[in-house]
């Protein structure tokens, strides 16, 4: 943890129910069980990084009183809620779409640069006493990760199924970073 202040005790209740979730996302993605199917691997790897945005949201509900954040952690939790159903929906058929072993190494190799990057961005997020910042600072790189993972699956032959839904993920999530970002400037002035 960064920072020259001291923690408070609900700062630090925050803090220690973040970095468990976290932790079981990165477990979650990192030993998800992979296939030669593109669109299968996405879904097994975006389905924990969903339910670990709809906790950390369940989290910071439980502290925060900035209506405009509540306003953000009830969209993350409704959107991606919809999102896991609608992949658990398509899990099946897409998990029989196959794609040729080198298309699904290069899918891969790329999926595991973003997720070092979100990893390391969103557990290394700078630590105050302003839980809603903190929150925001470490959901960015995580919705960051679910569109450039969206957008890495879209260059390859996927299940027609899922292009719905990772439309819907870069939509959601590039307008919730706007949200975030721009909440930011507000409380930070």
């Amino acid at each position: 943890m960064r920072g020259e202040c001291r923690l408070s005790d609900v700062t630090k209740a925050y803090l220690s129910r973040f970095h468990y979730i976290l932790d079981d996302m990165i477990e979650g993605m990192t030993t998800a069980g992979l296939t030669d199917s593109i669109s299968h691997n996405f879904i097994v790897q975006m389905i924990p990084h969903h339910k670990a945005a709809i906790e950390m949201s369940e989290n910071i509900l439980k502290y925060t009183t900035l209506v405009p954040l509540q306003e953000i952690a009830q969209n993350i939790i409704a959107e991606q809620t919809k999102s896991i159903e609608d992949m658990r929906g398509i899990e099946s058929e897409c998990g029989e779409h196959i794609n040729l072993s080198r298309d699904v190494q290069l899918y891969q190799r790329r999926v595991s640069q973003i997720l070092h990057t979100m990893f390391h961005d969103m557990g290394n997020a700078a630590v105050t006493n302003n839980i809603n910042a903190d929150f925001m600072r470490e959901m960015i790189p995580h919705h960051r990760g679910a569109i450039e993972m969206s957008k890495n699956a879209l260059q390859y032959d996927i299940c027609p199924g899922l292009h719905p839904v990772l439309n819907a993920i870069i939509t959601s999530q590039q307008r919730g970073i706007m949200q975030m970002q721009q909440l930011l400037k507000c409380i930070n002035r």
